[in-house]
């Protein structure tokens, strides 16, 4: 069932027209001028608008440019009782779907608004999905610091420069990867990536230099590493301060000779690989401490890129917030919603310690929870689910056993500390300091999953 605009100041058209489509099963709203279409349409998702072309007030041609501006992808289908080429050539020209003359034949309206939302829902999945298998999402912000960071990027992705990216979890530090890769000369060679939090010491280095069948108990065939699978193209090494001492031996070994040796094998293999390396670690002090090399560290950081955290640049949280609710509208199929300018101003008031993924998932919380236009209500209502209330009731009266309370605790805390770490289940194992097998029960009985933004 669609919702369908209907926008004409003969009254008797309107309701001709609403009979006609309430037969079809799509739900109807009425506008007579186009003033008050462009006030509902500003407050309410269509489907579809039906619209005169000669109104007082504001014309059908005006309504129609003045309401692309604010979704270029709704499809109007114009109606005139004065209609010829001129007018149909200019209002397909401005973005109108079709142009039919009044009074419209039946079949023909029932089979053009048809085809008008086949066409609209194509276009919505079509840029869902444009999106999740698409190249790289764009940088967003004003502030100072992104500015600089766009500018760098320009500079450096062209060349073979090993660059350093720092920053917390959470800030974006793949996306500047990704972006130098794409506008390099390897963007048609492969971007490979590799989280080396994530991967146990023991192995990292058959997965970055793959080995030999046999080299050890489990290797029962060849497998190829990641910097063959990179070659011609860009290795991404994520938080590289987690590596082992002796895989960054092999790793600086690798960048200063261009060659590789597989595990359990003795035979050299040349690769041309651009490295990226990205860290939530100071590296100086790891240095300090002995758990990284200061020539590795010297050979990745030629270029070094800082992405400040978003506490620090509060001012682009708008515009992140209203990318977001865009983008988790469109992708969940829900009708659109946005923020009123003072819960955007709420927002930026927040402390946000995951940084851009928490700010995503708030939006999420707040497109599922909130109202059409997000108030600031909303946002001390639904931002911190801790403090969240379900229906009015307290924490405490939510729950009515002391199991279930502290299951909802435990499922919360968990999953932030996955966060914090990267999704790194050995470590977090180890800071809240249970079994690995234990906290791989626990993500398995809270069904918690890594979003993609993650």
């Amino acid at each position: 069932m669609a919702k369908v605009l209907i926008v004409d100041d003969d009254k008797a058209i309107r309701a001709s027209l609403r009979d006609i489509l309430e037969y079809e099963s799509h739900q109807v709203e009425e506008a007579g001028n186009g003033e008050e279409a462009l006030q509902q349409i500003e407050n309410e998702e269509y489907n579809l608008v039906i619209c005169d072309v000669k109104m007082p007030k504001m014309d059908g041609m005006e309504l129609l440019s003045k309401a692309h501006e604010l979704d270029e992808d709704l499809p109007f289908i114009m109606i005139s009782g004065h209609g010829n080429v001129e007018m149909a050539v200019e209002a397909t020209k401005k973005g109108a779907f079709d142009f039919i003359v009044k009074p419209p034949e039946l079949n023909k309206l029932l089979v053009t608004v048809r085809n008008a939302l086949d066409k609209s829902a194509l276009v919505v999945e079509t840029r869902v999905l444009r999106r999740k298998v698409g190249k790289t999402r764009e940088i967003i912000g004003n502030t100072p610091a992104i500015q600089n960071i766009q500018d760098t990027i320009e500079k450096v992705a062209p060349t073979d420069a090993r660059v350093l990216v720092t920053g917390e979890n959470g800030t974006g530090k793949e996306l500047v990867a990704r972006w130098i890769h794409e506008r390099s000369n390897r963007a048609k060679s492969p971007l490979i990536e590799v989280n080396c939090a994530a991967i146990p010491s023991e192995l990292i280095e058959s997965e970055l230099f793959g080995h030999e069948k046999g080299a050890f108990t489990s290797a029962i065939k060849q497998r190829v590493g990641k910097f063959e699978q990179a070659n011609g193209g860009t290795l991404f090494l994520d938080e590289v301060g987690d590596m082992s001492l002796s895989a960054q031996a092999k790793v600086l070994r690798a960048l200063q000779e261009n060659k590789i040796t597989r595990v359990g094998g003795d035979k050299d293999i040349e690769v041309d690989v651009r490295v990226i390396a990205a860290t939530n670690k100071n590296l100086l002090k790891e240095i300090e401490k002995g758990n990284f090399r200061m020539d590795l560290y010297h050979r990745l950081s030629v270029i070094l890129i800082h992405v400040p955290s978003l506490n620090e640049r509060r001012d682009d949280i708008p515009l992140l917030a209203e990318k977001f609710i865009k983008e988790i509208c469109e992708d969940n199929s829900l009708g659109k919603k946005s923020f009123l300018p003072q819960s955007l101003e709420e927002l930026k008031k927040l402390n946000f310690s995951g940084n851009i993924r928490e700010l995503r998932n708030i939006v999420e919380r707040l497109v599922i929870l909130g109202q059409n236009r997000i108030t600031v209500e909303d946002i001390q209502k639904f931002a911190n689910p801790i403090n969240a209330r379900d229906e009015e009731k307290s924490i405490y009266e939510r729950f009515s056993t002391l199991q279930e309370f502290k299951e909802y605790v435990e499922r919360i805390f968990i999953e932030e500390k996955l966060k914090k770490n990267g999704w790194n289940v050995a470590k977090t194992a180890q800071e809240i300091d249970i079994q690995r097998s234990h906290l791989y029960n626990k993500i398995d009985k809270y069904n918690l999953r890594r979003s993609e933004n993650e």
